[in-house]
């Protein structure tokens, strides 16, 4: 058994298309196909549903990948034990990262690379609920997500970055009140659009209107950032964000905020899979989560 077939099984779940999957890993589509048929041959079990195309997993196949991702990790584990073993100077950092705290990356990424300049990153958007299990399944290294999301149960190393304060935003000709802060009610007959019910931020939104006994005006409804950055740019309508989901250019781009209150606080962490023993650059990458300092950043 090669690695490059279990490669090849994580890509086709990721990507849940021959083609595309191929193109990730740097091969033909049929030496793709190839491969996982020698990997359905070897271990003597069908691990994908397919007829001309993709069709997902067999119960075999999820167990199959399960253990690709921990062998494939492992193995990325040791190299960069071989490699650092006199310094950190690369290596590769993977990040998940939930909408509403966009704003941190910029934040970590240069932090990292100050800590370890040659090191590789890439940086994936996911929903809060999501992070915990991409960390479980070796899909991302780190997590930022919402200190609630995170299992209890000791699976998982955590430190908080800080707490959300929820702003409405607009354009300077949409009506963000001119006060030092807004009410929910004052919010509520607004032009509104905001994240989609199933992201958590936007679950703290709606229980704030409803505890303040009123219906928002919701014109628009998405789970993109950038179509939520684009409106407010545009001044075709505000929206309710956390301050690290903000446009990076807000105020010097024409864009007024306005706290709203009452609102809930809920922190926002980093947090990382517990492992007896991580790489050389997880650790050092976690020894700089630690000496961060972001308690006052994302306030307004």
């Amino acid at each position: 058994m090669f690695l490059r077939q279990l490669t090849y099984l994580i890509a086709l779940e990721r990507f849940r298309h021959f083609s595309r999957a191929a193109e990730h890993c740097g091969v033909s589509q049929p030496a793709l196909s190839a491969g996982i048929r020698q990997l359905e041959n070897e271990l003597g079990v069908c691990v994908i549903h397919r007829n001309r195309r993709f069709l997902g997993l067999t119960d075999e196949g999820r167990r199959v990948l399960a253990w690709a991702k921990q062998t494939l990790a492992a193995l990325d584990g040791l190299k960069q034990e071989a490699a650092f073993a006199q310094d950190v100077a690369g290596g590769s950092l993977s990040i998940g990262v939930m909408p509403p705290a966009l704003l941190t990356i910029p934040l970590l990424l240069e932090s990292f690379r100050t800590a370890i300049p040659s090191l590789h990153q890439e940086v994936r958007s996911a929903a809060a609920g999501d992070i915990a299990r991409m960390l479980r399944e070796h899909e991302v290294q780190l997590g930022v997500t919402y200190l609630d999301q995170i299992p209890e149960g000791g699976a998982f190393d955590v430190r908080p970055l800080y707490a959300e304060q929820y702003v409405l935003a607009g354009a300077m000709s949409a009506p963000v009140p001119d006060g030092a802060e807004c009410g929910w009610a004052e919010v509520a007959s607004i032009p509104l659009c905001l994240f989609t019910r199933n992201l958590r931020s936007r679950q703290i939104i709606d229980a704030g209107f409803h505890a303040a006994g009123v219906t928002p005006t919701i014109m628009l409804e998405t789970d993109s950032i950038s179509l939520l950055h684009s409106e407010l740019r545009a001044g075709r309508l505000c929206s309710i964000l956390p301050v690290a989901a903000l446009p990076e250019s807000v105020g010097g781009a024409g864009l007024r905020t306005c706290p709203i209150v009452p609102c809930v606080a809920p922190e926002v962490a980093i947090v990382r899979l517990r492992q007896p023993n991580p790489s050389a650059v997880l650790t050092r990458i976690w020894e700089v989560c630690m000496r961060l300092r972001t308690d006052d950043v994302f306030r307004v």
